[in-house]
């Protein structure tokens, strides 16, 4: 039996048994070492069966002490199809934004967007970010400035309470738009975690037919996205499991996923952003 204590939530131990395994022919087997990969990492997690939407019934293999279990052969296939997609995205030289606020999410999407070099929201969801993308341009723009008032130090021109203004003006333009300093134009796609909490991501890309995948638990509206994976949204290493996936296939479109595979040898990492500015 698959060791159970990795997984996210905490579940009793007999939901185990009712667990859906996929059998796949011994040639896939890549799938294989998916599917394990997500059975540990609690991607068949759902919520309490009271919290459930009924839209979600394709997607849902059984319940088990008032909790839903998901198809991990669902999760399986709208995986495929996402990374299928993306990877043709990504080879278009279109740009892909990843979008998660939620806390869990945050740290897999800030890794895994610079990890393949595309736009990023963690923090907060800006309105406007993608139907007012020329005031967001504008705002990265002022971000910029005040960057280089810092760094040439030409702060010490101004008061100290025009300092500490300053300061709190960039800490907060930096926290909420740093990720976006790529997005240099309106993205193709925008990949998702929890569409219930990113609803207005949603809806600002419904209104520029820009596609949506996302990752949708068992209390998630599917109809709100064009591509569902269905799947545990709330556990740390579902996210990421799912999230690194996703990236993988950009890396791929781009060409880029022999290099990694380089560059991730006994080399250090570089870091490729900035760090935060102290909040002191």
């Amino acid at each position: 039996m698959l060791p159970w204590t990795t997984c996210i939530r905490q579940m009793p131990a007999s939901l185990a048994s009712r667990t859906p395994v996929l059998t796949l022919e011994k040639k896939n087997s890549m799938s294989n070492s998916i599917v394990k990969d997500m059975i540990e990492a609690g991607v068949h997690f759902g919520h309490r069966t009271s919290l459930w939407n009924p839209k979600m019934a394709p997607y849902i293999f059984g319940r088990k002490n008032q909790v839903h279990i998901l198809d991990i052969r669902e999760t399986l296939r709208g995986m495929l199809r996402a990374k299928k997609y993306l990877s043709q995205v990504a080879a278009g030289g279109s740009l892909i934004l990843f979008v998660g606020t939620k806390r869990q999410a945050g740290e897999a999407i800030e890794k895994e967007s610079l990890r393949c070099g595309m736009p990023f929201v963690s923090e907060r969801w800006l309105g406007g970010t993608l139907t007012n993308f020329r005031t967001i341009r504008s705002r990265l723009t002022r971000l910029e400035e005040l960057e280089k008032l810092r760094d040439n130090d030409q702060m010490d021109m101004y008061s100290k309470k025009m300092q500490s203004s300053l300061n709190r003006e960039h800490r907060k333009m930096y926290r909420n738009l740093n990720g976006l300093r790529t997005m240099n134009r309106i993205p193709e796609c925008l990949v998702i975690i929890d569409p219930g909490k990113e609803r207005n991501a949603i809806r600002e890309a419904k209104r520029l037919g820009i596609t949506t995948i996302a990752l949708i638990d068992s209390d998630s509206d599917p109809d709100l996205v064009d591509l569902p994976i269905p799947g545990n949204d709330d556990g740390i290493r579902s996210i990421e499991l799912i999230v690194r996936q996703l990236a993988d296939a950009v890396r791929e479109g781009k060409g880029e996923s022999a290099s990694e595979e380089k560059d991730s040898a006994p080399a250090p990492a570089v870091e490729t952003m900035a760090p935060a500015p102290s909040t002191t």
